[in-house]
């Protein structure tokens, strides 16, 4: 830099021989020559008002003055035991220097003010014979020199910072003595608390801080700037010096990056004493140069590391010389602090690229924020790269190997060449010793300088994962930082974890997600790397004082692991080649470290312990398992890779084996061997073992069906046998065999007691019970159902204390994801002691206890029980799952298809089959006058209609019920048949089978005597009693003889009567002579079916209740076993409609936005999908992204939750409708709620995922728009809707929970006419639900522009108006994902900050593959918007909001009426 330029060195020693040798003096006595300073300097001294008022000086002639100046100079060269004599020198010369400020003291000669800079140069130079240590002095009077010298610095200070009449002159002057006198105190060897010990420090802040002042003032000569650094390299054993040197550069820094990057650039935060350094008026290009030539003043860093060159100076000769043992230069004792002077230089480094990275100071590298307006890599590496790669390779093989070249071409040096450098260092003359490591003593061996290795290794990876999307970066410095990364990260045999490696990682979070060139040839490095510091629970450390925090060590490491799981089954069969090595030996494959990275992965999260690392941990497992299961499904063709499994029998061994050996490391070994062993063939023994158990599991590669990958032609035949035999061990059957097992098993051990581990863990159980693994695994399936129904127990019973909110929230969490298990594997009810576990722990959430708590106890009945829910957030969660085993498992998604688990019949559609009501006229209101309303268990709405449905020509009595109750709305139609349907039909007798011809002839009786008693009846002895019963004489007598005439009259007449109506009879046309065929009678079409089912089902029994029953202690009124609603009044149809408007589940909505590279601004972003021109320029992988999130639907259509309010769980249209509708625009990205959304369902979630456009903004804003769309918004025809994921199979099955109604037309009923209205729902949310933006970016770094804020006005559903608090930008959550070069999608989570913010499986930071990006991206909204409600305080569950609003009907619309009253209504008609 200064090459051409010369050096200044000679005159700074000229000056100080120069100085010494000034004064006359020195030719006398040293006695004569202090009695001669004493007496001057005393008189000098007494005018400067230290002790009495200052006077105006008497030296008026320049040969006065300089001879005062001549005596003065002398003193301060004298002993130190003369230090007062001194001190009045220095106290002279200080008050004299004066004469450069804007008012000089009034003792100041006046020779001197009028030529003050020529004086001035004279006394700076006569001030260093005051620096001079002097040789044998006490440490007391050592003090008091450093004491004097602290004067003159601060003097010499003062009057450079505030003169203004100093000239270049001076200026080169007072540099060049700052120089001296560090030259003279700090180019020896250090010697503890000597004067140069004690000086250090402050010679040093002085000589820079008056530089910088310099150059404001009058910048320093080339020459003078290679003096500086010259003098530097001589002062690099001093701590101080780095300390100093590091000081400066960052304040410089801070201001070039002010006014380089602007204001927005944030700001590097430097001590406010350093933030003074820089002088107010450097200019931008002085602050660039000084700032440059500040930076290379010390040379390279890297020198410090061999203390052969750092000693190669006169003085360190010297000493060597003197030694007694005649010791080596470089063996000096304060070199051993070399290490840490390297390590603060590399320390200082990486603090200027933090602040070119705009990093904090303090950062550890993972999770922070870059500027966006940072600099390029390159253009950081061209300033430091020399520097950081020298550092990074000290101590490796390469640094070795060229040291041990260097000694080789000195030894063949010519002997004259290295006499000529005598002079420099006495130790080149033994060539051999320059490199010699056993010539350094044990503090300097080059292991001891690993920290400042690390630090510019660490440094090296920070500014390569600073690159930005598309930037480019020199090849040259990606091979060294490849070189050197390879260096480093080489293992030991000890497997410890060092400085470096620790640094590493800890730096390269992003290193695997930035799209670099080739930067997976480092992947098996950095898998050996994680196999050291994942696996094990203490952490092998090289030295017990390596300074960092293990957590964030595994942090980092983890982000590591979930940015390389997928590339294996990326690259597949892709060869990973060896930088080291020229020959193909050591070439294996991408899928060959599968196995290891699984095994990273299991042993990792078997032996966490911080919360935050488990849950990134348990997102990569899922993301793991999952893409395993698509990958098969997919690229191998599901058949074949179903049967890739490992083999096991149906035996209980089998299932001990399973249990013993889930947690294995799964052919770890096996695996490790082959990367090891290159391409040496295991031969047959393909033979593996999972884990050290009770038995093993074999396959070998020629006996299993696992379709062989892809083998490059340059493999061997036995790598690719290799190859096929690992991975059988890590299919997706055994990766769901082992994740199920060992996320179960530390759930029910160490997770139980961490909110948010508890709730991934369940998460990851949830995802993993969706996977479609082979159903003859019941086993695991069981297993797992049990351990979760043992944790709800576990926390359930837990002491009341222990109960709070965060433990009830993992209870409702589990209770969900038992759910979901029981949902995919319905078989598992079919098992009876699973159906008793999972009932068992339904009745314990409902009631708080269970019926039986051990096998051999006596059951206890449900009335006999006390309720006393853990909660009844708990009680409801166990509801749920109740009502879902009773009617949803096995049965869903219903013929009415996964969009709907209610009925999609209402009145409406019911009526318009009943031949008594007119279709075109039909109303709500018409509608609902034909039924009957009840209410029963103050939750459950039955409609009753009595009428039967048109195409029944079977008359029975029949009843249609509509079911309104928590759990949906269902319809049913009952017939009371007395046969069976399929018998119901056959006639078992003629239509007029005719009748016998009467027989009129009497036949002749034989007359009899008739008697009223027994023969023998006189014969007995007659009592009392038979006197009880007067005779007919006896009444005559009694009553009178006119009564029984009038009765014998009655009975004459009557008798009269009898004959003359047979005799009419006998002569009639209806005689049995003349009768006619009997006709049956009519059919009956009237029936009171309503009052025969409520009979039949038990509704009419009104047993009195019983007050004390536990199951009314919970806040529910006794209440009848039927309540009569009132259905005249107008408002019951709106009331009934909303609550139609009160899905039974759970719906949530994704927003989806494309931002181009670059846009910031909303309307760029919505213009992407608004304008046909821009949404053809969009990734192909954004569209394949997008059909994979969900079902496209038609609006119009569509009976589930749509993303609007106003439109959504209305009943679909009719064809007429669909007809009057225009064509529906052919594009495919259209998804804005306008015609169509993507959609997807479960038993217990509704999703929608909308792409908006203007349109939406128009939507919201426009009031006239109501609750209805317009026709041109409506669609015809029917949705393409691609394949339904979960529920396809379930489409495929012919039961139905909802009966058929059987119209004679269709097997289904016709779509009724869809409703259109203004719908509101009741003010029932406490806040909004979650906020949730899916955002592809072209650009990675545009996620800091998102405008979040601005795109809120685009996604509103219409319920906020019924909230609490309106939705924030700070509330949403985002998750951004960004298409790498590779295929691969890397993922940002953004959110509020807070103890449940982000679900699994995705993880900030994760990089995925584009088979599972849609599933997980789904998983993880579902899961956000879980873990939301059961943050929410105030949440209410779907069933409980109907519930709730059942009971608001009943209190509206209840007749109270008797029991009389209730079975006379029971006969009323129907309108």
């Amino acid at each position: 830099m200064y090459s051409e330029w010369a050096s200044l060195s000679a005159q700074i020693t000229a000056n100080s021989c120069g100085a010494q040798c000034f004064s006359v003096l020195n030719k006398f006595p040293a006695s004569a020559g202090r009695e001669v300073v004493v007496s001057v300097v005393k008189q000098l001294g007494t005018n400067l008002g230290i002790t009495q008022n200052a006077e105006p000086s008497h030296l008026v002639k320049d040969e006065e003055v300089k001879w005062c100046m001549d005596v003065i100079c002398f003193g301060l060269s004298l002993p130190l035991q003369e230090h007062e004599t001194i001190k009045d020198c220095v106290n002279v010369y200080c008050e004299w220097l004066t004469a450069l400020h804007p008012q000089p003291r009034i003792s100041v000669p006046k020779p001197i003010c009028e030529d003050a800079n020529l004086y001035a140069r004279q006394i700076i130079n006569h001030f260093h014979n005051l620096f001079v240590p002097r040789q044998g002095e006490s440490a007391d009077t050592i003090k008091r020199q450093a004491v004097l010298c602290h004067r003159v610095l601060r003097t010499l200070q003062q009057t450079a910072q505030i003169s203004l009449v100093m000239d270049r002159q001076t200026w080169d002057t007072l540099l060049l003595f700052l120089l001296a006198i560090n030259e003279i105190l700090l180019a020896p060897p250090t010697v503890k608390d000597d004067v140069g010990d004690q000086l250090c420090e402050r010679v040093l802040s002085v000589l820079f801080e008056v530089w910088l002042l310099a150059c404001v003032r009058s910048f320093p000569s080339p020459s003078m700037w290679k003096t500086l650094q010259e003098s530097c390299a001589m002062w690099r054993h001093r701590v101080a010096l780095v300390d100093q040197w590091n000081r400066v550069n960052l304040a410089l820094t801070a201001r070039l990056l002010e006014f380089c990057y602007g204001p927005a650039f944030p700001q590097l935060k430097n001590a406010d004493e350093d933030g003074q350094l820089i002088p107010a008026g450097m200019s931008n290009d002085c602050v660039a140069q000084t700032w440059y030539r500040f930076l290379r003043m010390i040379g390279n860093p890297t020198a410090l590391c061999s203390p052969h060159i750092i000693s190669k100076s006169s003085h360190f000769v010297q000493w060597a010389l003197t030694h007694e043992k005649g010791a080596e230069t470089h063996q000096h004792p304060c070199l051993q602090q070399l290490p840490q002077i390297f390590l603060n230089a590399m320390k200082g480094i990486s603090s200027q690229v933090d602040a070119f990275l705009a990093l904090p100071l303090t950062s550890m590298g993972a999770g922070t924020e870059l500027a966006v307006a940072r600099p390029k890599c390159n253009s950081i590496l061209h300033v430091f790269h020399e520097w950081l790669f020298e550092a990074a390779h000290i101590g490796g093989d390469t640094w070795r190997q060229n040291r041990k070249k260097q000694a080789c071409e000195a030894s063949k040096r010519p002997s004259s060449m290295i006499m000529e450098h005598r002079k420099g260092s006495i130790s080149l003359s033994q060539p051999n010793s320059l490199n010699d490591p056993q010539s350094l003593p044990p503090t300097l061996t080059i292991d001891k300088y690993e920290s400042g290795r690390a630090e510019a290794i660490g440094t090296l990876c920070k500014i390569f994962c600073a690159k930005k999307t598309g930037e480019e970066i020199l090849p040259v410095y990606l091979a060294r930082f490849y070189m050197a990364l390879q260096q480093c990260l080489k293992i030991t045999e000890s497997r410890e974890c060092d400085e470096t490696l620790a640094s590493i990682l800890l730096h390269s979070s992003d290193l695997f997600r930035l799209d670099l060139d080739g930067i997976n040839v480092l992947l098996p490095g950095f898998i050996a790397a994680l196999e050291i510091v994942l696996p094990d629970k203490d952490l092998k450390l090289k030295t017990q004082s390596m300074a960092f925090n293990r957590t964030e060590l595994r942090r980092s490491a983890i982000n590591i692991l979930l940015s390389i799981m997928v590339l294996p089954l990326h690259y597949q069969s892709l060869p990973i080649r060896d930088l080291t090595s020229e020959t193909s030996e050591k070439i294996f494959t991408f899928i060959q470290l599968k196995s290891r990275l699984m095994n990273i992965l299991m042993n990792a999260l078997q032996v966490e312990t911080d919360a935050q690392n488990t849950h990134m941990l348990l997102g990569g497992l899922l993301l793991c398992v999952q893409d395993a299961v698509t990958f098969e499904e997919t690229e191998l063709g599901g058949g074949n890779a179903s049967t890739a499994h490992l083999s096991h029998n149906s035996s209980g061994g089998a299932v001990q084996h399973h249990e013993a050996n889930l947690l294995s490391s799964a052919c770890s070994e096996r695996s490790a061997s082959l990367v090891s062993a290159g391409t040496a063939s295991l031969g047959g023994q393909t033979t593996a073992t999972m884990g050290a158990g009770s038995g093993s599991i074999r396959d070998t590669a020629s006996g299993h069906d696992y379709p062989s990958l892809t083998i490059s032609d340059d493999m061997s035949f036995e790598f690719g046998q290799e190859l096929e035999g690992v991975l059988p061990y890590d299919n997706a059957h055994a990766l769901f065999v082992r994740a199920t097992y060992l996320v179960c098993h530390r759930l029910i051990s160490s997770w139980k007691t961490d909110l948010n581990v508890s709730l991934a863990a369940l998460e990851l159980l949830s995802g993993l019970a969706r996977l479609h693994i082979r159903e003859t695994d019941a086993l695991e399936c069981k297993r797992a159902v049990k351990w979760i129904c043992d944790y709800i127990c576990y926390q359930c019973s837990r002491p009341p204390p222990a109960h709070s909110k965060d433990l009830h929230s993992t209870i409702v969490a589990a209770f969900q994801c038992t759910a979901a298990w029981l949902m995919q594997h319905p078989y598992l009810l079919q098992d009876k002691d699973c159906l008793q576990t999972v009932l068992e722990v339904v009745e314990l959430g409902i009631s708080g206890t269970k019926s039986q708590t051990k096998g051999g106890d006596i059951p206890k009945f449900k009335d006999e029980k006390e309720l006393k829910p853990a909660s009844m957030r708990v009680r409801d969660a166990a509801e749920n799952l109740l009502t879902i085993i009773l009617e949803q498992v096995g049965y869903f998604p219903s013929e009415c298809g996964p969009e709907s688990i209610s009925s999609l019949l209402d009145e409406v559609a019911l009526m318009k089959h009943c031949n008594s009501m007119a279709p075109a006229t039909s109303s709500s209101e018409q509608a609902i006058a034909k039924f009957k309303y009840f209410v029963t268990e103050n939750s459950t709405i039955l409609a009753l209609l009595e009428e039967p449905l048109g195409n029944d020509q079977d008359p029975q009595p029949t009843v249609t019920l509509l079911i309104r109750g928590p759990f949906g709305r269902h319809a049913w139609t009952m017939q009371l048949r007395h046969l069976p349907r399929s018998k119901s039909g056959i006639k078992y007798h003629a239509i007029n089978p005719g009748r016998p011809i009467p027989m009129n002839d009497i036949s002749q009786r034989p007359e009899c005597e008739q008697k009223n008693f027994p023969e023998g009846v006189d014969k007995v002895q007659p009592c009392v009693a038979d006197y009880s019963i007067p005779t007919i004489e006896q009444m005559r007598e009694q009553y009178g003889a006119g009564g029984i005439r009038d009765l014998e009259a009655m009975l004459e007449n009557q008798s009269i009567h009898e004959k003359l109506a047979w005799a009419e009879a006998d002569t009639s046309a209806d005689s049995l002579s003349h009768a006619q065929e009997c006709v049956p009678p009519a059919v009956c079409h009237e029936f009171h079916a309503a009052r025969l089912f409520l009979s039949h089902f038990g509704f009419l029994g009104f047993e009195s209740r019983n007050p004390h029953n536990p199951a009314e202690s919970l806040g529910t009124p006794p209440q009848r076993p039927l309540i009569v609603l009132d259905t005249k009044s107008t408002a019951f149809a709106a009331d009934l409609d909303r609550l139609d408007k009160l899905s039974a589940r759970t719906h949530d909505t994704v927003y989806v936005f494309y931002v181009k590279s670059g846009q910031t601004s909303a309307q760029q972003i919505i213009g992407n999908l608004t304008e046909e021109q821009h949404s053809l320029s969009l990734d192909p992988h954004f569209a394949t992204m997008l059909q994979t999130l969900g079902w496209p639907v038609q609006v119009a259509e569509h009976s589930g939750w749509t993303g609007f309010a106003h439109n959504s769980w209305s009943l679909k249209g009719t064809p007429e409708e669909q007809l009057r509708t225009g064509p529906v625009a052919n594009d495919s990205l259209n998804f804005n709620g306008s015609q169509k959304v993507l959609y997807w369902a479960d038993v217990c979630s509704e999703i929608a995922f909308v792409v908006p456009t203007a349109w939406n903004l128009r939507h919201n804003s426009d009031s006239s728009d109501g609750g209805s769309v317009s026709s041109a918004d409506q669609v015809s025809g029917s949705s393409n809707v691609w394949a339904r994921g979960d529920g396809d199979t379930g489409l495929a099955k012919t039961k139905s929970r909802n009966l058929s109604l059987e119209l004679s037309a269709a097997k289904e009923p016709v779509p009724p006419t869809r409703r259109k209205g203004n719908v509101t729902k009741p003010t029932l949310l406490a806040q909004a639900p979650a906020k949730i933006f899916l955002v592809w970016l072209e650009s990675y770094e545009d996620y800091l522009n998102f405008p979040l804020e601005d795109l809120l006005a685009y996604t509103r559903t219409g319920e906020e108006l019924h909230t609490l608090q309106l939705p924030r930008a700070a509330d949403c959550h985002v998750i951004f994902v960004h298409s790498l070069l590779s295929g691969l999608l890397r993922v940002k989570l953004q959110g509020p900050a807070g103890r449940m913010s982000f679900a699994t499986p995705l993880v900030d930071g994760m990089v995925l593959s584009r088979r599972v990006v849609g599933n997980l991206v789904r998983q993880t909204a579902l899961n956000i918007s879980r873990r939301r409600r059961l943050d929410n305080d105030n949440y209410q569950p779907p069933h409980v909001r109907r519930r709730l609003k059942v009971q608001d009907i009943v209190q509206k619309y209840k007749m109270d009426l008797s029991e009389a009253e209730l079975l006379a209504h029971l006969f009323q008609r129907a309108i």
